[in-house]
């Protein structure tokens, strides 16, 4: 067989493989959370810009842009700012993007409500089961919460 004939089949294993790939946008998409009790969330990517307002522990931020060890961040309200990078993870949160969310036994909406997140409250996130999600609260409690009800990974 020449090396002519395999060409055809090289070409096709070469564009499925192609295909199989995720889109650009879908492989550029990061997240992070923040890694110090309190981070500074700056008008540029510097020390020397002012500081829009502070952020908690666990809060997620959808990585928009880069520029050395300074992240361009969005939030799940769309503010933008930008964040040291050696300050955040890679470890998953979730922000409450509902007035309440209740965390519950199991999951499942006639499970037992163990506590109500309020706007805005930090989930750290155990587990993924459907919609569905398993976090603790910052206070420490542990539930399962409906994952349209909050921003996050």
């Amino acid at each position: 067989m020449s090396r002519f004939s395999r060409l055809p089949a090289l070409l096709l294993a070469f564009a499925l493989s192609w295909l199989a790939l995720p889109s650009a946008s879908a492989a550029q998409t990061q997240m992070v959370s923040v890694a110090v009790k309190s981070l500074n969330m700056r008008t540029g990517p510097g020390q020397r810009y002012d500081t829009h307002w502070t952020v908690s522990k666990g809060y997620p931020f959808k990585v928009i842009g880069r520029k050395g060890d300074w992240l361009h961040v969005s939030d799940f309200e769309g503010d933008k700012a930008w964040v040291f990078r050696p300050m955040t993870s890679k470890t998953p949160h979730r922000v409450v993007k509902a007035q309440v969310a209740n965390l519950r036994r199991a999951p499942g909406t006639r499970s037992p409500v163990v506590k109500r997140a309020g706007y805005g409250d930090v989930l750290r996130t155990l587990e993924r089961r459907g919609e569905w999600l398993k976090v603790q609260h910052e206070g420490g409690t542990t539930g399962w919460v409906q994952r349209r009800l909050t921003w996050g990974w």
